[in-house]
C-alpha cells in the first residue's frame, strides 16, 4: 500500500511579521525623541525661511511615496501580467534584456540630462512615461512589450535618482540644517519599502474585486496616481531656471567625478549594490521553490520589504544616535556581512525558513546601506552633479545583469548559484571600497592637523 504525503504551502509564522512591525514602531519612537530632535536648536532652519521642515519634509515625503507606489504596481503585476496574456517565458527574459539595455544605453545619462534641465522637468517625464503605458494598455489592451519595457526601465531609472537629488538641491536652497537631511535619506528608504507594500495590497485588493479584464484596475490606478503626482510636481514644489549648457556641465562633471578617486570608489560601491539587489529580486523567488517546493511568494514579499524598513531604521541610531559612527567604517562591516549572506546562498543548499530569514537579513542590510551612500554622496558629490553620479554608476550594474539574463536566460551556460555568487563578490568589493574610503579620509585628517 502506498503511502500518500499530504503537499503543504509555506507561509511565514506570523510571529514573523509581528516582530518586523514592533521592531520598526520601537525604533522609531524611541530614538527620534531622545536624540534626534534633542540634538536639534528650537530653531528647525538656520535663516529667515518662507517654510518650515516639517512641511517640506511632510510634501516631499507624500510625492516620494506616490512615486513609489506607481513603480511598485508595475513591479508586483509585470509577471503575473505577462503570463495573463500568454507571454512565455523566453518572451519574459528577452523583456527584461531589453528593459536593461535600454537602461544601460539611454538611463545612465538621464541623470546628467536632470542636473542640465531641471529634476523637476524628468521627474515630469517619469510621469509621462507611466502614463504612455498605462494609456497604451487601456487602449490596446496589450501594447507592445518591447516597447512598455523600454519606456518602464526608463521611469525606473529616472525613479532612483531624480526625487532624491531633488530633494537634497531643494533642502540646500532653504537652509535647513545637515541632520534633518540625514533623516530624510533613511525616512525615503523606510517610505519606499512601506510604498512597494501597499502597491502589493492594493494588486490583491484588485485582483480580488476584478470582473472581466483583471488588469483594468491597476492600469486605471496608475493613472489616477500619475496625474496625482502631476499635479503636486505643479503645484507644491518650484525650481530655479536653469543656465547650465552641456559643455559647461561636462567641464565642471569630468574633474568632481572621474577625476575624483573618492567619487570613483563610492560609485562603485552604488553599482555593486545596485547589482546584487537587482540579482536578489530576478532570483529570490526561483530559489526559494527549487526543487519543486510550494511557497506562497505573496507572503514572503512584505516580510522582505519590512525587514528593509528595519534596517533604515538603524540609520539614525548608528549614525544620529549615541554611537555616531563613522559611515565608511560602518558600511565595511554591513557589506561584508551582506555578501557572507549571498555567499551561503548562492553555495549551500537551505530549509526554506532559513533562506527567509536570510533574505530579510540581506533587506536588513541593504536598508541600512542606502542611506548611507546618499550620506556619503551628499559629503564627496557637489549637488549639481549628483543625478548624474548616481545614473553613471548605474551603467556598470546594468551591463553586467543584461550580460548575466543572456547568458542565463538563453545560453543555459550559468546557473543561478553562479550569479549569486558574482553578486556576492560584488558586495565583497564594495566592502573594499568603503575601507579605501575610510583610509583617506583619516590621511585627509592628519593631513589638516599637520597643516
Amino acid at each position: 500500500m502506498g503511502v500518500v504525503i499530504d503537499s503543504q504551502v509555506w507561509e511565514p509564522n506570523w510571529a514573523l511579521y509581528l516582530f518586523i512591525f514592533l521592531s520598526c514602531f520601537l525604533s522609531i519612537l524611541c530614538l527620534p525623541r531622545r536624540w534626534m530632535n534633542g540634538n536639534r536648536s528650537s530653531n528647525i532652519f538656520d535663516n529667515s525661511l518662507t517654510a518650515s521642515f516639517p512641511l517640506f519634509q511632510r510634501n516631499f515625503l507624500l510625492l516620494y511615496s506616490i512615486f513609489s507606489v506607481i513603480e511598485g504596481l508595475w513591479s508586483v503585476f509585470g509577471e503575473y501580467e505577462l503570463s495573463y496574456y500568454g507571454v512565455e517565458k523566453e518572451q519574459m527574459v528577452l523583456s527584461l534584456c531589453i528593459g536593461y539595455a535600454a537602461a544601460l544605453l539611454l538611463g545612465s545619462f538621464f541623470g546628467m540630462l536632470s542636473d542640465i534641465i531641471g529634476q523637476r522637468k524628468v521627474c515630469l517625464m517619469f510621469c509621462a512615461l507611466h502614463l504612455f503605458v498605462a494609456l497604451c494598455k487601456r487602449i490596446l489592451g496589450h501594447p507592445n512589450l518591447w516597447l512598455a519595457s523600454i519606456s518602464l526601465s526608463l521611469a525606473s531609472s529616472i525613479f532612483s535618482f531624480s526625487l532624491e537629488t531633488w530633494m537634497v538641491v531643494y533642502h540646500e536652497k532653504l537652509g535647513f540644517r545637515q541632520e534633518s537631511l540625514d533623516e530624510m535619506f533613511w525616512l525615503l528608504t523606510f517610505f519606499e519599502s512601506a510604498s512597494f507594500i501597499g502597491s502589493q495590497v492594493l494588486i490583491n485588493r484588485f485582483t480580488e474585486s476584478s470582473k472581466g479584464n483583471l488588469l483594468n484596475y491597476p492600469t486605471f490606478a496608475t493613472f489616477l496616481l500619475a496625474i496625482l503626482a502631476t499635479i503636486l510636481i505643479f503645484r507644491g514644489w518650484k525650481e530655479a531656471p536653469r543656465t547650465t549648457t552641456v559643455k559647461s556641465y561636462i567641464k565642471l562633471f569630468v574633474p568632481h567625478v572621474f577625476a575624483d578617486k573618492h567619487v570613483l570608489v563610492l560609485a562603485w560601491a552604488q553599482a555593486c549594490l545596485q547589482f546584487s539587489t537587482a540579482v536578489f529580486w530576478v532570483l529570490w523567488a526561483p530559489t526559494i521553490v527549487a526543487d519543486g517546493r510550494e511557497v506562497h511568494l505573496g507572503l514572503v514579499y512584505p516580510c522582505l520589504l519590512g525587514a528593509r524598513m528595519l534596517g533604515s531604521t538603524g540609520f539614525p541610531w548608528l549614525f544620529g544616535g549615541p554611537l555616531s559612527l563613522r559611515t565608511e567604517e560602518c558600511l565595511v562591516y554591513v557589506f561584508i556581512l551582506s555578501a557572507s549572506i549571498l555567499s551561503i546562498v548562492a553555495y549551500d543548499y537551505q530549509e526554506i525558513g532559513v533562506l527567509v530569514a536570510l533574505f530579510c537579513l540581506f533587506q536588513s542590510c541593504v536598508g541600512l546601506i542606502l542611506p548611507s551612500l546618499a550620506r556619503l554622496r551628499t559629503m564627496y558629490v557637489p549637488n549639481e552633479l549628483r543625478a548624474g553620479m548616481i545614473g553613471l554608476s548605474f551603467a556598470p550594474a546594468n551591463a553586467a545583469i543584461l550580460f548575466l539574463l543572456l547568458q542565463r536566460g538563453y545560453y543555459k551556460n550559468i546557473e543561478n548559484s553562479t550569479i549569486i555568487s558574482f553578486a556576492a563578490i560584488g558586495l565583497f568589493s564594495a566592502a573594499g571600497c568603503m575601507h579605501l574610503l575610510k583610509r583617506w579620509g583619516k590621511q585627509s585628517h592628519r593631513n589638516l592637523h599637520n597643516l
